[in-house]
């Protein structure tokens, strides 16, 4: 009886909650005011960084003080999130992002799009990361392969002042691609603009709403030239009739989103400057970088069918840069007003922060100089960190060479001493380590492939102990270990089980009857490796011109 009663009680609220939205529509001549706050691409940043930037508890402090501001106006808030609140800081990875799901209902998010990295986990942890949002977690593009049906809710309606506002979720359509195969075995990823083309007609059929928000996973891409990505936000706006969407939230490129004219973002965004956001056949296109470094505020008002933007802004979260003192010492410095930490969010997240420092905070090992890890570097040219990792996987299989996706390492390491959590940082998909025995010949034929992967994009190959040259199509020049590739000799090579299985569009090699999954952890290899080598020369790891890119004759 307790179950049912229970059941009626929710059937209840529903109709409570809906009822109002059902039966909205707008005033003539009435001006309607709200305000969209958005972030994107959280990456695990409950906490702030070393420097005080960006954390949950500042973030909480701006978002307050900015609704009560627009409230005092007679405007209403809606607060979105473009997705990837998983993966990147080990404080957050160790407990399946739990601390920044909380913070985020004590901030008062009302809805946020799936982005790629809610998969690097299996289902039931984001099932289980759904259970502890207060808020609707959509997309309406993902399906389950089996039944034929979404996975998750589509689209979310919000009343606010009386405007009848849909949200709808979408995610990238490359999340199969760039995620691990692992946990795609039942999940098909539809294309973003037909789902949404599909989602808006049934609401405006249904539900009517005044305003249209599309909170994606997706990326901006500038002009719509997105290289080896799926289409992107700019894409979708273009391929869309004109109308259909008002706005669209994004993430996954992790840009600030300003324009320095059309179709052209600025190069280096300031923070604290103003920022115009991009407008594709009528739609406002808006991303605020990444880690909660911004919030994006955008100012509507609502007057007779017709929305119009009276104010957009980027606005800093304790973003700093450096400077040179009298002294030749250097500070870091605000590039706007400080913002104080709010006591509520520094009381939930605390216990979550201490949890994480005392499990990673051990040092393992040293280093005696940079190790390049940044993405800016990682997807473009070959890295000492990347090789440091390879070399690591190469010492534990015994194998020849190693091969693994740029878009893999995703931080530094910088001179002095490394703890594990410096190495989850680097490595934080916990990715096991894998070795197939190949032909020379089917090795010539694989490098082929990997070492022509586009640069810009995380496909971008990293190698170790292997030297070629690559044209576009093929290779030539190929050396293991420094000597000539034969082809009928047998090669070991080293990689992570997210390529192996044809994570990034790397041809699988987990089916040859040669494939060993050792079942070591990515990042416990690395740790292990830097605990026997320490310290270590950063100059060892230091890529010397072995792999050469040349166009096509």
């Amino acid at each position: 009886m307790l179950v049912f009663n229970k059941r009626i009680l929710s059937l209840l609220t529903v109709g409570l909650l809906s009822a109002p939205l059902m039966a909205q529509a707008w005033v003539k001549d009435r001006t309607y005011k709200f305000t969209v706050l958005h972030t994107n691409d959280h990456h695990g940043r409950f906490w702030n960084n070393e420097h005080g930037e960006y954390g949950l508890a500042a973030q909480k402090t701006m978002m307050d003080k900015i609704r009560l501001d627009v409230q005092s106006h007679g405007g209403a808030v809606l607060i979105l999130s473009g997705g990837d609140i998983n993966t990147g800081v080990p404080e957050s990875d160790l407990q399946d992002a739990e601390p920044d799901f909380r913070g985020m209902n004590l901030i008062g998010y009302d809805a946020m799009a799936i982005g790629n990295h809610e998969f690097d986990n299996p289902l039931s942890v984001l099932r289980q990361q759904q259970k502890w949002a207060k808020f609707p977690l959509l997309s309406a593009n993902i399906y389950q392969k089996s039944t034929g049906k979404r996975l998750f809710q589509p689209y979310a309606l919000f009343n606010r002042k009386g405007l009848k506002v849909a949200v709808i979720g979408l995610t990238t359509d490359d999340t199969a691609k760039i995620g691990n195969p692992e946990n795609f075995t039942d999940i098909v990823f539809h294309k973003p603009a037909a789902e949404a083309k599909a989602v808006v007609e049934e609401l405006r059929a249904k539900e009517k709403p005044d305003v249209i928000i599309a909170a994606t996973h997706m990326g901006h891409y500038d002009n719509g030239n997105h290289g080896s990505n799926a289409p992107g936000d700019v894409e979708m706006a273009r391929e869309l009739p004109a109308g259909y969407l008002d706005m669209i939230v994004g993430g996954h490129s992790q840009d600030p989103v300003c324009m320095a004219q059309e179709n052209v973002k600025q190069a280096d965004y300031v923070p604290g400057t103003p920022c115009t956001p991009d407008r594709q056949n009528g739609t406002w296109i808006v991303q605020a970088h990444e880690w909660g470094k911004y919030i994006g505020r955008a100012d509507f008002t609502f007057r007779n069918g017709k929305l119009k933007l009276e104010h957009y802004e980027l606005v800093p979260i304790n973003l700093k840069h450096k400077v040179t003192n009298a002294d030749g010492g250097t500070s870091w410095v605000n590039y706007t007003a400080e913002i104080d930490k709010n006591p509520a969010m520094m009381k939930l997240l605390t216990p979550f922060q201490k949890k994480g420092e005392a499990q990673l905070g051990v040092k393992i090992g040293s280093v005696n100089g940079h190790l390049e890890g940044d993405r800016s570097k990682v997807r473009f040219v070959q890295t000492n960190m990347a090789r440091l990792i390879l070399e690591g996987q190469i010492e534990r299989t015994k194998a020849d060479f190693a091969v693994m996706s740029g878009g893999g390492v995703r931080d530094s390491i910088e001179a002095g001493d490394i703890t594990y959590k410096d190495v989850l940082k680097v490595q934080p998909f916990g990715n096991t380590l894998v070795y197939v025995d190949m032909k020379g010949s089917e090795v010539r034929d694989y490098l082929a492939v990997v070492a022509n992967k586009q640069v810009d994009s995380g496909a971008y190959a990293q190698f170790a102990r292997v030297s070629l040259i690559a044209d576009g199509s093929g290779v030539s020049d190929v050396k293991i270990n420094g000597e000539p590739l034969q082809d009928d000799k047998v090669y070991r090579m080293a990689t992570l089980s997210f390529n192996a299985t044809g994570g990034d569009g790397y041809p699988e090699v987990d089916k040859q009857a040669s494939y060993v999954n050792t079942g070591f952890v990515d990042a416990e290899v690395l740790k292990q490796y830097i605990q026997a080598h320490s310290p270590l020369d950063a100059a060892k790891y230091q890529p010397a011109g072995e792999i050469v890119y040349k166009k096509a004759e």
